[in-house]
């Protein structure tokens, strides 16, 4: 286990909070002053690109040497859900490779990881390989433009695990947007999938004189318009996801004619959605909604091949942090940035869990009492705004981070507001280095269904 510093601004419902940031930047600080060597961590993906990202770890021999076991494993973890891959290549840590790989084996703590990674994402085998530092791969990474399309009659929408959004754009312009719920992460049934989200596009073309493209948004890893990793179906039978729900949007596109069909991570398309609205670049986009979805604009504008499946990517180190049900690992996002954070930090807060209830129910009810002024409410949001300032320093060593967007239903009301000054004073009072960073909330519209909209420009007619 690493030293973990006690962060000067603390969660009111979760004191035991250890921020990722603090702890890398005390370990790394204290590295280098010991001497320690850099140690190299490489990510393949398909087509070969390559990301590397170098660090200092303690020396052999040191007496905080141990730490780099903990270090290196939380590190790796976070690449590996921010930037994908199916090869880890460690260069210039041999006493730790041992330990990464019988971690990331199909029978280790992160089994999830290697075979979501390796059997669902890249479609290969996942390996752990260790080098010389010299001997490491360099850096291969590869970008390409996103959306932005604004021509013809457009349909856009975005599928969260308590709504589906759809809005009708022509020439750029929303004409009509709306908002379905639905709760599907238990359906097992592929058609039930097919036909909600054929109905909001049905919903959509009403407003429209013809239908020229579809773009779409949702939570998971797409790939080629192919669900690869999402909540959204998990009540789905594995045979029955690879037969009915890989190609998903391909049979929808039939369903319209085959006109242009393209469907991303929706945290790819917050950050599309808040560079085109703000004109600005290097933009993280990052939507609190079921889970939390991240996405991201380089500052040429374009994406990269990365993953951005922040949900999945560690901000907390406390040996007492929360554990994610689905992927068995403690302190990652998706517990500290969505629903699934105020359902867990209600009961801390003295808010019982309704009878019946489940998190979408559960969000609404705790709006509810912070727009009463309820204090119980309140510290919720605090307590996610602590989080989040931490976590914007966390996701500023991994990211060239200018400006950082928030949208989703967590972020919906006056909770919101709350959360965003807090974060803010969190950076101010820790990080006074990153206060250049801009961080916005759009407007309440633009939260509610400003990724459908921005969905609509993912096609080329």
């Amino acid at each position: 286990m690493m030293t973990l510093p006690t962060p000067r601004f603390v969660p009111p419902l979760q004191p035991d909070f250890r921020p990722a940031a603090l702890a890398n930047r005390a370990f790394r600080a204290a590295a280098r002053e010991a001497g320690g060597p850099v140690v190299a961590i490489c990510l393949e993906r398909t087509g070969g690109t390559i990301s590397r990202y170098e660090t200092p770890i303690f020396p052999a021999g040191h007496e905080r040497a141990a730490e780099n076991r903990f270090y290196l494993e939380r590190v790796t973890k976070f690449l590996l859900w921010q930037r994908g891959g199916w090869r880890l290549t460690i260069g210039g840590a041999p006493d730790v490779v041992p330990y990464l790989a019988a971690q990331y084996s199909a029978d280790g703590p992160r089994a999830f990881d290697v075979d979501l990674m390796g059997r669902q994402v890249y479609q290969r085998p996942f390996e752990v390989v260790g080098c010389a530092f010299a001997d490491a791969p360099a850096e291969a990474e590869s970008s390409k433009s996103l959306g932005r399309h604004l021509d013809g009659c457009r349909i856009g929408f975005d599928l969260g695990a308590s709504d589906r959004k759809s809005a009708a754009v022509i020439d750029g312009e929303p004409v009509w947007a709306d908002e379905v719920p639905w709760d599907p992460r238990n359906w097992s049934d592929p058609q039930q999938h097919f036909d909600g989200i054929n109905h909001s596009l049905k919903l959509a073309a009403e407003h429209l004189p013809r239908v020229d493209a579809i773009g779409g948004s949702a939570a998971g890893i797409y790939v080629d318009n192919e669900p690869r990793v999402a909540s959204l179906f998990r009540g789905v039978s594995p045979a029955d996801f690879d037969k009915y729900i890989r190609d998903l949007f391909g049979r929808l596109a039939a369903e319209w004619s085959n006109v242009p069909f393209e469907v991303v991570n929706d945290g790819e398309v917050t950050a599309l959605a808040g560079s085109m609205s703000l004109g600005v670049n290097a933009i993280l986009g990052v939507a609190m909604g079921s889970s939390e979805a991240g996405g991201y604009v380089a500052p040429d504008g374009t994406i990269t091949d990365w993953l951005d499946e922040l949900a999945f990517a560690p901000v907390d180190y406390s040996a007492t942090a929360p554990v994610d049900e689905w992927s068995g690992d403690a302190g990652v996002g998706a517990l500290y940035f969505s629903q699934q954070a105020v359902w867990r930090l209600s009961p801390v807060a003295g808010i019982e869990i309704g009878d019946g209830f489940g998190q979408p129910e559960q969000l609404l009810r705790v709006q509810d009492l912070m727009a009463q002024g309820d204090p119980r409410a309140r510290q919720i949001y605090e307590s996610i705004g602590v989080y989040l300032g931490y976590t914007v320093a966390h996701y500023a060593d991994f990211y060239q981070l200018e400006n950082l967007l928030i949208l989703g239903r967590v972020t919906s009301g006056e909770g919101g507001v709350i959360m965003m000054d807090t974060a803010n004073s969190v950076i101010a009072g820790e990080f006074p280095e990153l206060k250049g960073i801009s961080i916005g909330l759009p407007d309440e519209k633009a939260r509610r269904v400003g990724q459908s909209i921005a969905a609509a420009s993912l096609p080329v007619i």
